[in-house]
């Protein structure tokens, strides 16, 4: 769950294409080179203006305020509307809905996100999946501009800017069927195989529509999440949804590769978008097949339980056998810092191999798996305590490429045959989704496939 790294926080990682589609700011990062994993940077930025109507809230607006006679404790009061200050860049970052590829691929990390999966109502086909994409492309341009949704906004969201906020559209294998579009359906959509590491809840697996929602602000991502379920009205219902976080923005001293829940850092060997190979890898091309897939991506989600009670049973150096690499700093057992090249074949005194032959960074690393890889970008989850009093805790894995067969597939396949972190996780459902290109201007998300 370790490695993959995730773009620079600096914009000199972002692509001259996503720095027309996101004004700039820095983002974080997450696990190897499979699951469970990490993120990419389309990096958000500040405005000036913000559209949602008139802003309060900055860090410091409201403050606890000690008084001198003793040391009782108030709130200072909040400023007038006349001396509100700006949002500050967490509040005013924005990504652009219109774009080549659909925001919240290679965007920075957010704080907090909300995997949704909707099932087309009995009776809805082709024509009715076609007004509910319009209308959830027209909630998610306002949302994310900051905007109030167009009818029956529920204010949740009025006092926020746009606070990075992502929609993500993406079409399920059942969905082809639903529409009566089989012959449109892309090959790489085959489901997934068989894994012995699965333990696959059906209920909260696939379905036909999957929403990815993505902000810094854990109001802004709900306001978008209600907003899209009220949309859905009668042509869809909720099958599942899973929700997630993130290390805030400014968190950390510095910018640095994020940790999930078990404390390692996790993202270090993420695609970057300034590789050469990274659309090759990560988006379906051009000419690609079908054509409406063009400029889109393949998502594969897992919810990944982590047994973290027997996780933290082991010490330090245990735990960081299982990754291949230390927890203080995640550079590799074999040396250096978090980026230097992990060597394989370096051994110790007494003769073995520092990094151990089963240890997560070693198997997921793509000159290891035929060149495989995926670009993670996760959400860390907390369900609460089951039953048992054991945490319901682990990674809501999403990962991106241009064809799973050839990212995901042989990497989970490797990680099937000898994982050392398979005896700590669980992976509890799965989807694979179809996520098409993004939307130009005055159209929406899948409108080539649905009115091709």
């Amino acid at each position: 769950m370790a490695d993959q790294s995730t773009p620079e926080t600096s914009p000199s990682g972002t692509t001259a294409e996503e720095a027309t589609r996101i004004k700039a700011s820095p983002m974080e990062t997450t696990f190897e080179n499979g699951p469970p994993g990490e993120a990419v940077s389309q990096e958000p930025s500040s405005k000036g203006v913000i559209s949602r109507r008139r802003l309060l809230g900055t860090a410091g607006a409201t403050g606890l305020a000690l008084g001198a006679a003793g040391g009782a404790a108030g709130y200072a009061a909040a400023p007038s509307a006349d001396q509100a200050a700006p949002l500050t860049s967490l509040g005013a970052d924005e990504v652009m809905f219109h774009g080549k590829h659909q925001p919240g691929i290679t965007t920075a990390l957010q704080a907090r996100g909300h995997l949704v999966a909707f099932d087309l109502s009995a009776g809805a086909g082709r024509k009715e999946a076609a007004a509910l994409l319009r209308r959830w492309s027209a909630t998610a341009q306002r949302l994310m501009a900051g905007e109030a949704a167009v009818s029956d906004d529920t204010d949740v969201a009025r006092d926020a800017g746009p606070s990075s906020l992502t929609v993500t559209f993406g079409f399920g294998h059942s969905f082809f069927a639903r529409t009566g579009l089989e012959k449109q359906r892309p090959i790489a959509l085959d489901p997934l195989p068989d894994f012995s590491s699965d333990h696959l809840d059906k209920a909260r697996s696939n379905g036909d529509l999957w929403v990815q929602i993505g902000a810094n602000d854990a109001l802004v991502a709900f306001h978008a999440l209600r907003a899209l379920q009220k949309d859905a009205g009668r042509a869809a219902r909720v099958r599942w949804q899973m929700n997630g976080f993130n290390r805030s923005p400014g968190a950390t001293a510095h910018p640095m590769t994020a940790r999930n829940l078990m404390g390692q850092i996790d993202g270090t060997r993420n695609p970057k978008p300034s590789e050469s190979d990274f659309d090759q890898r990560i988006f379906v091309p051009d000419a690609g097949d079908p054509s409406w897939m063009a400029g889109g991506s393949y998502a594969v989600v897992r919810r990944i339980r982590m047994l973290l009670d027997d996780w933290e049973k082991l010490s330090v150096k245990d735990q960081e056998d299982v990754i291949g690499r230390r927890k203080s700093d995640g550079a590799a057992l074999s040396g250096g810092t978090e980026t230097t090249d992990m060597d394989l074949e370096k051994t110790g005194a007494d003769g073995k191999l520092v990094v151990p032959i089963n240890a997560h960074a070693r198997i997921t690393r793509p000159d290891q798996n035929g060149g495989a890889a995926m670009l993670r970008r996760p959400f860390s989850f907390h369900d609460g305590i089951d039953a048992d009093g054991v945490p319901e805790a682990g990674l809501l894995f999403v990962c991106w490429q241009a064809d799973p067969v050839r990212g995901f597939v042989p990497v989970q396949r490797k990680l099937d045959r000898g994982d050392a972190l398979s005896t700590f996780i669980r992976h509890e459902a799965s989807g694979l989704f179809a996520v098409p290109g993004g939307a130009a201007k005055g159209e929406y998300v899948g409108q080539k496939l649905l009115e091709g």
